[in-house]
């Protein structure tokens, strides 16, 4: 348990430095993804929760028959995103403080479950996927878009060296796909590139109904 508080502050603190410049920086980097994410949920519908919500920058995405809860663990990241929903968004049903490994709401709560630029960010990443498949309902999905570690090549390299790095960055490069796929009642449906020239990759599980 303190290793996984450590991590979380870790988090906290990296967040708290990249909040003020995330929207600008980032949110250019993560547009492909972001879009092609916000895409899939909405084309789902119903009662969706974005989870890593940061800023909010993807909540003006989302068609205005969804209904979003966001949530965040990042306090610094959480205000810039409820000013946002502050200016208008009314199908944002609330913007929450939350650890993604401890979701607090009921089994089956949303038809849809998306996590951009969050899984290799999280303490237990094995254990997030748990929690996101638990409060998806059957039939529905669960849509990651992130950056996976390459399988070889000079990529490969660079992000085997930054890996120790990853405390400070906010997230691990060197994150292996496989540890996104232990969850037996997510059936992967798609899987394609997301953006920045292949470093990003959305995918797409649909939740067994039985």
């Amino acid at each position: 348990m303190q290793a996984a508080e450590l991590d979380a502050q870790s988090i906290q603190k990296a967040y708290a430095r990249w909040a003020p410049i995330y929207d600008p920086i980032f949110g250019r980097i993560t547009t492909t993804g972001r879009k092609a994410a916000v895409a899939a949920a909405s084309r789902v519908g119903g009662r969706i929760l974005e989870v890593g919500v940061g800023t909010g920058i993807a909540l003006p995405d989302y068609t205005r028959d969804c209904r979003v809860i966001g949530l965040d663990l990042s306090f610094d990241m959480l205000k810039i995103a409820r000013r946002r929903v502050d200016e208008g968004l009314t199908n944002v049903e609330g913007i929450l403080q939350m650890d993604a490994g401890r979701l607090a709401f009921g089994d089956a709560s949303f038809d849809c479950v998306v996590a951009m630029y969050l899984i290799t960010v999280v303490p237990d990443p094995e254990g997030v996927m748990a929690e996101l498949n638990r409060v998806c309902k059957p039939g529905g999905e669960v849509i990651l878009v992130n950056h996976f570690a390459a399988e070889g090549g000079i990529r490969a390299l660079i992000e085997k060296a930054a890996a120790p790095f990853g405390d400070k960055l906010g997230w691990h490069p060197d994150f292996s796909f496989d540890r996104v796929m232990g969850e037996k009642e997510l059936t992967m449906v798609e899987k394609k590139p997301a953006g920045f020239g292949g470093l990003f990759t959305l995918v797409r599980f649909r939740k067994a109904t039985a």
